[in-house]
């Protein structure tokens, strides 16, 4: 087992790498900006809840090796990428569409929790990003479950942190979209990077 100084490195490697990999805009960063902004802080967190708890369980699935069997099901990484892809289309859609806050009820439907977990656990790339990151750093060598346990308390800590701070980042935009000619634009605006970030995720 490496020392003090030589885990907190690791630690601190992790961190770092799930950051820059996780933390970078993404189809589940991007949206959960766009839901802050276009439904505010409070309507949006049962939808980035969604994300969160979808995004956990695809680094367990990592951590279980349940990417060797999606990978080696016949045209299932095609499956999930179409499958995500309609949906954040339909997402997109949403957002571009969302009234201005000053014009909305308060009980005007908001992307719910499904929404946001299928968002998470329907891209392959998310597992193959988590993957990476997972298998990057060894924080307890020759103590395997250790270092996953480890890795995923972590990452899941991490996930959480990332999700939320750019949902606030999204609700810190919403005092500006009282006004319906600046609503739309952020709103199109979000739904077109939105887009255009899966685009990005999907080709690489």
């Amino acid at each position: 087992m490496m020392g003090p100084n030589g885990l907190c490195y690791s630690i601190l490697t992790l961190l770092l790498a799930s950051l820059v990999v996780m933390g970078s805009p993404g189809p589940s960063t991007i949206s959960a900006t766009a839901m802050g902004a276009a439904y505010g802080f409070r309507r949006s967190l049962g939808y980035v809840s969604g994300l969160i708890a979808g995004t956990v369980t695809v680094l367990l699935a990592v951590a279980a090796g349940v990417i060797a069997i999606l990978l080696s099901v016949p045209h299932g990484a095609f499956m999930l990428t179409a499958v995500s892809a309609v949906y954040i289309l339909y997402l997109a859609f949403k957002i571009a569409t969302a009234p201005p806050l000053s014009r909305r009820d308060d009980q005007a439907d908001a992307p719910a929790f499904s929404g946001g977990f299928l968002l998470a656990v329907a891209n392959p790339k998310a597992y193959l990003a988590t993957a990476a990151v997972f298998a990057g750093v060894s924080l307890f060598r020759n103590q395997q479950l250790l270092d996953a346990a480890a890795k995923i308390a972590l990452l899941t800590g991490m996930i959480v942190a990332i999700h939320m701070v750019w949902l606030l980042l999204g609700a810190s935009l919403s005092r500006f979209l009282q006004d319906p000619r600046v609503s739309r634009i952020v709103n199109i605006s979000l739904a077109i990077l939105l887009i255009a970030a899966t685009l990005v995720a999907v080709l690489e």
